[in-house]
């Protein structure tokens, strides 16, 4: 009996040294999965701006096509 109270902090810090640990993985784990979600946001956010910016070189492109064509007629 005197050897469990000699040596129950000993035990009671492996205890905790454990937990921590487990909780240390489970949030690297977390970590991982948000990341992982932020690269997929990131990456459809990347489309979607490139898409605008496609639409609106057209629209640009359009207008500048019209500008010419103006320009073209005030010239004659």
């Amino acid at each position: 009996m005197e050897g469990i109270f000699a040596y129950w902090p000993i035990g009671v810090s492996f205890v905790a040294v454990t937990v921590w640990l487990v909780r240390l993985e489970a949030g690297s784990a977390e970590n991982t999965k948000e990341i992982k979600r932020l690269w997929n946001q990131r990456r459809e956010d990347m489309d979607a701006a490139q898409r605008a910016r496609s639409e609106t070189n057209a629209v640009l492109s359009e207008i500048r096509d019209d500008i010419k064509s103006l320009i073209a007629r005030v010239g004659k």
